[in-house]
């Protein structure tokens, strides 16, 4: 037990460190689903339009990769199917990102080091996140509980409920571990921890999507998966959560194995070394940019491409919608018919896809910061290397790496729903169209990343809340009833539902200027303050 010794006094650490941080994730994680089930109980207040709306969702295999199955139409059974799976994401990253901030962070910064120099054990940092990270979960899943038994739903579905999101927390609090045991660097142990978000994410969108194809057992593989399969307020199914009690279980257990077969600092897999000599690209910022960047580019392609080959293929299931449900029929007439469903469901995706890609704008502009932090930028500033060469070798990533990624993941949606309608390239204009559309936005997020960098580059964090609420106010600001002005706040608001809408210029054009202002400010507020500040 000696190497648990300090365990409490790290708990108190990390508390008080994250004490704001923390806050914020509790309160959005825990009120966000009482929010939306408190909304449906004035939209959908009797079961006759609650069935309306199952009857247009409950066999679609679009619906079902962007949200999950629904299996109930009470008020809690809806919360459960529009927010549920999404929130189970957010809570896994929650987790992940806790963990490598308290353990590999700390080791990098040599915070760890200092630590262990005083009475602290060797498993103690981990233990004490993992501890954290745990109680976090069980806060966020108590809230849930009591908030949808204080809007009338039954117990059962409200705690399987709460207890579904705290064993998500459970489950990628192991993953997060692990991921900081396997590489010296923090930004890699993230991108493993994120990364294996998002796969587990794709992996439940394949399942849920293609269940009709043979496909479904990929639901059972996926952690989010098994929310669904819980089925609140649908019968739940209780044994489900041993599911993700034995996944953590498993990589806790594998992490504080690895964790104590490694030196403080190290990583289960030592960086390989380089060549003797530095290549030609590595003799000016943009070749050192595109080395220290490669790898997240090519890992969030990849991603984002596969979800879009996911959407592509579900793509063709909306077409059923109409005929089997002659309202449903009806509503949509005035889009076009068949195809005006279809571009709106494509509008949609891409939609999802821009809020995603926005995340690898926002991660590759801080990159800037965390180089500034490791006193790295210290020494490329050393050179000739002028200041604002050096800011934009990284800045660039953010600029035109949306601009690849989002055509790639349109050429891939419009192909894979090319094959399956007969048509392979016949829909890939149209759709690679729309996801262009979605720049504007994308960079209005680059602009704020590094107007925070450069103004205050203490709160450049903060570039993810306004992710997190641009998120938000797109996928439940409406069914939450916000005011419009409220929603106009979100930059992918005001883009254009292209391909299901004409397109319209001039908010897009504001939208780049916005950006550009944004960017622009950073830059001169880089140019003007010390580094290391």
């Amino acid at each position: 037990m000696t190497t648990l010794v300090g365990t409490w006094s790290l708990i108190r650490l990390i508390l008080r460190r994250d004490r704001f941080r923390l806050t914020v994730w509790i309160l959005v994680l825990g009120l966000v689903p009482v929010m939306t089930a408190s909304a449906f109980i004035g939209l959908y207040p009797t079961e006759a339009s609650r069935q309306a709306l199952a009857a247009t969702v409950v066999d679609s295999p679009a619906f079902n990769a962007l949200l999950g199955p629904l299996y109930d139409i009470s008020i809690g059974g809806l919360t459960a199917w529009r927010i549920g799976t999404l929130g189970s994401v957010f809570v896994a990253l929650m987790a992940v990102l806790t963990m490598i901030r308290h353990t590999r962070d700390d080791e990098e910064a040599g915070r760890r080091e200092l630590l262990g120099s005083t009475v602290v054990g060797h498993h103690a940092p981990l233990a004490a996140a993992i501890i954290v990270v745990v109680a976090i979960g069980l806060l966020v899943g108590l809230i849930i509980t009591a908030g949808m038994v204080g809007l009338g739903e039954a117990l059962t579905g409200s705690l399987a409920f709460g207890l579904g999101y705290a064993l998500v927390a459970f489950a990628f609090a192991g993953v997060g571990a692990v991921s900081a045991q396997l590489t010296e660097s923090a930004s890699t142990g993230r991108g493993i921890a994120v990364g294996t978000v998002g796969f587990a994410f794709l992996l439940r969108m394949a399942g849920d999507a293609g269940a009709d194809s043979g496909l479904s057992w990929l639901t059972w593989v996926s952690p989010f998966g098994w929310f669904s399969k819980l089925r609140p307020f649908g019968g739940e199914e209780w044994w489900v959560l041993s599911l993700w009690l034995l996944f953590g279980l498993v990589t806790i257990g594998a992490a504080f194995a690895i964790s104590a077969r490694r030196d403080v600092g190290a990583g289960a897999f030592p960086p390989r070394p380089g060549p003797a000599e530095a290549g030609a690209t590595l003799g000016n910022p943009f070749g050192l940019a595109w080395r220290l960047q490669r790898g997240a580019f090519i890992g969030w392609a990849l991603g984002i491409g596969a979800i879009g080959v996911v959407y592509g293929a579900a793509g063709d299931s909306i077409g059923d919608l109409l005929e089997s449900n002659p309202q449903f029929a009806e509503i949509f007439e005035q889009l076009g018919g068949e195809q005006g469903i279809t571009d709106t469901f494509f509008s949609a995706a891409v939609g999802i896809i821009a809020i995603i890609v926005s995340a690898y704008a926002i991660r590759s502009v801080l990159r800037l910061r965390v180089e500034e932090e490791g006193q790295r930028a210290e020494h490329v500033l050393a050179t000739a290397t002028p200041r604002l060469r050096w800011a934009w070798s990284h800045l660039v990533f953010g600029v035109a790496g949306p601009v690849l990624i989002l055509a790639l993941a349109g050429i891939l949606v419009g192909v894979s729903y090319g094959l399956v309608i007969g048509d392979v390239w016949g829909p890939v204009p149209r759709i690679v169209g729309a996801a262009m559309t979605q720049l504007p936005a994308v960079w209005v997020l680059t602009g704020i990343a590094m107007a925070l960098y450069g103004l205050a580059p203490g709160f450049v964090a903060v570039s993810w809340g306004f992710l997190v609420a641009f998120l938000l106010l797109g996928q439940l600001g409406q069914i939450l009833q916000f005011p419009q002005w409220t929603l106009d706040l979100s930059p992918f608001s005001h883009i254009p539902m292209v391909p299901a809408e004409e397109l319209e210029a001039m908010p897009l054009v504001i939208l780049v200027l916005i950006a550009g202002g944004l960017i622009g400010a950073g830059l001169v507020g880089f140019r003007r303050r010390d580094v290391d500040f």
